[in-house]
């Protein structure tokens, strides 16, 4: 049996933290291919379980590239998924099947008869048999020897929602109701969402030889904390994987923060007692026990485990001060710096005034959901300030939305007085209409379909901007074509992106930029964003304007921002708070995560004023981005 290193001592799956999801796609491929050539040489086949979702796409890239640029053959590879939706068929854009076929098998050698899903159009009355039958075949085929695995947001592995048993077989399973509603921009909406899938039991995945779970990005991290360091439990499934002699979590930084070993690293070694880990022990600490930040003593620190920080840093009166003082100069009504004050201890520089501030929004919701009142500030103080919309967001938008758009230019059109001027709209709104009923409820929107979904968008941005003092003289569309030609799940970004963003920043250089998506899933949207807008100010680095220009993250459909993390907190009054929530009240389509954002900033407050600082009714937070 290995001995963990202490660090680890919490942690009951070995779990190995990568620098970001290329370097730990990159192991897992070469590991793949030493299994294949292994095998190749005994003459048996290597068999793979395969997992779906956006978790595994830049493995399957990397496998591609080991493919077409190393040679590695898939003739000798037989697969087996995780799961597929009950009720679509094999050809449906959002099946599992067209999702491998275009991620990995369509660019590979594997032959046809070696690929295995299960059927998503099997009658109701076969479903048991057809799941028996791919257990057998699994295990006629010598049984897997490899599981690829990702991590769901109820902590399942494949279908198998909260309640899966640890020997559970093939079978039809209902969907959770955060399951559907993770997949709903992929069905354009959680109604069309299947509310069924046929999954691999949890005791099949635990019969392959080896299992592998990858998880990327902040809100996987606390999943991945209960899976690997809590009890194993039918409520999350993937904790059964404690049970398996040869499991791994390969995970990125975003996806381990909630580990023990990063999250509270004096519990498990020596720590190194930076600023921020300081700031981190403390908030943890009178969050713990319940007291402000004054108010702790030297028995709370040797309590807790913080008698090496008490010992360096001490005595306790000082170093609650010197940490209060800290977050207390967080806070700050001036996001873009107080003109003619002394700015030492405000998050932003006083000068230049006014400022030419960027705000990126990755989706068109985005920026108002995350920093709506901060715009509002922004704008207020008399700053240049200018709302990207970096993508059209049109595959957000749900059917319903362009129905009712066409229908209401029809409306419109036999109301004018003089209707024949109307014939150009009226002739779009049933090319729409006849779009829209020719492709069904889950085809794919053709190209005018996207671009009036995207239209609908802007409008809906414009209004919301609007609602928070931009005018729409001051808010651009950028469509990245990334986005544009691509689908969730299926984005891949181009040198013409970075292209659109290096032209965006010559051109307005700016001194201050805010964006969302460094905790997000790489192969999201606002992740996508995120890496191309940091390219982006590397090429710009021997331009004037980028070495003093400041960069604030915020946070979207992300978890928050923890008071140790943030560098600047922005107060928003009730009255600001209400013009956001009217903001976001423009959108026809928003996530339950987004329509919280009002009740998140308040949380912040709360958080902030059990610290105790200032009571604020509401709080938006941001982090300080430090260029490496």
């Amino acid at each position: 049996m290995s001995i963990r290193p202490p660090a680890e001592a919490y942690e009951k799956v070995p779990t190995v933290i990568f620098p970001d999801s290329a370097k730990a796609a990159k192991t897992l491929a070469q590991e793949v291919k030493q299994l294949i050539e292994t095998k190749n040489k005994a003459g048996k086949p290597a068999v793979l379980g395969m997992a779906t979702g956006s978790t595994p796409v830049p493995f399957y890239r990397e496998l591609i590239r080991l493919h077409k640029e190393e040679g590695l053959s898939f003739k000798n590879v037989i697969t087996f998924n995780l799961d597929e939706y009950y009720g679509l068929s094999s050809d449906h854009p959002e099946s599992y099947s067209m999702f491998m076929a275009e991620q990995l098998f369509d660019h590979i050698d594997i032959p046809k008869a070696n690929i295995n899903l299960p059927s998503g159009t099997v009658p109701g009355d076969q479903v048991f048999n057809h799941c028996r039958q791919y257990e057998e075949k699994i295990e006629a085929s010598g049984g897997i020897d490899l599981q690829i695995l990702g991590i769901g947001r109820t902590g399942h592995i494949g279908f198998n929602e909260p309640g899966s048993s640890r020997d559970s077989l093939t079978r039809r399973i209902t969907l959770d109701r955060v399951t559907r509603q993770d997949a709903a921009s992929d069905f354009r909406g959680e109604q069309n969402v299947p509310h069924f899938a046929i999954t691999m039991g949890v005791g099949t995945i635990l019969r392959a030889k080896k299992l592998v779970l990858m998880a990327w990005g902040e809100n996987k991290a606390v999943m991945v904390a209960k899976a690997v360091e809590g009890p194993m439990t039918e409520v999350i499934s993937a904790s059964f994987l404690q049970d398996h002699p040869d499991a791994r979590f390969f995970i990125d930084h975003g996806a381990s923060r909630e580990l023990t070993r990063v999250k509270l690293p004096w519990l498990v070694g020596p720590a190194s007692w930076t600023p921020r880990e300081t700031r981190r022990a403390m908030v943890w600490q009178a969050f713990k026990i319940k007291r402000p930040i004054l108010k702790l003593v030297d028995e709370h620190y040797n309590e807790n485990g913080l008698s090496d920080l008490l010992s360096e840093q001490g005595p306790a009166y000082q170093l609650n001060i010197r940490i209060f003082n800290q977050l207390q100069h967080t806070i700050t009504g001036w996001p873009g710096g107080k003109p003619d004050e002394d700015d030492t201890y405000r998050p932003e520089r006083a000068r230049p005034y006014p400022k030419r501030c960027l705000v990126f929004s990755p989706e068109p919701q985005d920026a108002i959901t995350g920093m709506g009142g901060t715009i509002d500030r922004l704008v207020e103080q008399g700053h240049d300030v200018r709302l990207i919309a970096l993508t059209s967001g049109s595959l957000r938008v749900p059917d319903s939305e362009a129905d009712k758009f066409a229908e209401t230019l029809l409306e419109l059109a036999s109301n004018a007085t003089n209707p024949t001027t109307w014939e150009p709209q009226v002739a779009y709104a049933r090319e729409a209409l006849g779009l829209l009923e020719a492709k069904g409820e889950f085809g794919e929107d053709p190209p005018l379909l996207r671009q009036l979904k995207g239209l609908i968008l802007r409008g809906e941005l414009r209004d919301a901007a609007h609602t928070v003092g931009l005018a729409n003289d001051r808010v651009t569309f950028v469509d990245l074509p990334f986005y544009e030609n691509g689908r969730y799940r299926r984005f891949k970004s181009t040198e013409e992106d970075h292209k659109v963003l290096v032209r965006l920043l010559q051109e307005h250089k700016p001194h201050q930029i805010y964006i969302t998506g460094d905790a997000a899933d790489p192969s999201s949207v606002a992740g996508i964003c995120f890496r191309l807008l940091v390219a982006a100010l590397q090429s710009c680095g021997g331009e004037d304007f980028a070495g003093s220009c400041s960069v604030w993250l915020y946070r979207g459909k992300e978890r928050p921002l923890e008071p140790h993390e943030i560098d600047m907190a922005i107060p928003m009054s009730p009255l600001q708070i209400e013009r956001k929530a009217n903001a976001l009240s423009r959108y026809g389509a928003l996530s339950s995560l987004e329509k919280e954002a009002p009740e998140t900033n308040r949380e912040n407050a709360r958080l902030y004023d059990a610290l105790g600082l200032a009571e604020y009714e509401a709080i938006e937070t941001f982090q300080r981005w430090r260029r490496v």
